[in-house]
């Protein structure tokens, strides 16, 4: 799972953020054993017009650990200066600050890929709309002749990914109404102590 794209896919600005990825899966493939899942993410900074966003993912990483069989892969945001042109004429361009969070598409294809040659799984669930992992995809059903579903999270009047749908076994649309019946209860206990729904969720 690509932490990013299922929040800006279908979750940013829902009341579904507390999301308990595992129960999520069982809706999507019903009847099928979970050996294994995998959270790709980065950790987020705090800002002037958000401090306190890096104590909210915090909660919802310890909330994900406290799942069985539940692994967090960590990529990094990497910031430059570049100049980019302005959308209202004149022509012109501005400096300005490009934040890139890097690492999580290219970490799931790898694992997705020695994971499968392992055979550390009969099929696959992929939850993401990012066209970059066609490849892969298209890789462990060709050469290790393993089913691949892409569960896309994607709001209403969003199209999933033509790519992902071309080489997909399955593809698959998360429903508004797995995500409300997926959430975690507002407070968790794991070996640290009480883990709490951010009051702003």
């Amino acid at each position: 799972m690509d932490g990013f794209n299922l929040y800006y896919g279908c979750l940013k600005d829902t009341p579904y953020r507390w999301l308990d990825i595992a129960a999520l899966c069982r809706l999507a493939v019903p009847g099928c054993d979970i050996h294994r899942i995998k959270v790709f993410t980065a950790r987020v900074a705090g800002s002037a017009l958000d401090p306190s966003k890096p104590d909210r993912q915090a909660a919802y990483l310890r909330a994900l650990r406290s799942t069985p069989l539940l692994t967090i892969h960590f990529g990094y945001f990497q910031q430059t200066r570049v100049r980019m042109a302005t959308v209202t004429p004149p022509p012109a361009t501005v400096e300005v600050w490009k934040t890139e969070e890097k690492g999580s598409d290219v970490n799931l294809a790898a694992h997705l890929l020695a994971d499968g040659f392992r055979n550390d799984y009969e099929s696959a669930l992929v939850l993401l709309n990012d066209a970059d992992l066609a490849e892969p995809i298209r890789m462990v059903k060709g050469l290790l002749r393993m089913p691949v579903t892409v569960l896309h999270p994607i709001r209403s009047g969003r199209a999933r990914s033509v790519e992902l749908r071309k080489v997909a076994t399955a593809s698959v649309v998360i429903e508004p109404a797995w995500l409300a019946a997926s959430q975690f209860p507002p407070v968790l206990r794991d070996s640290i102590g009480v883990i709490h729904k951010p009051a702003s969720w």
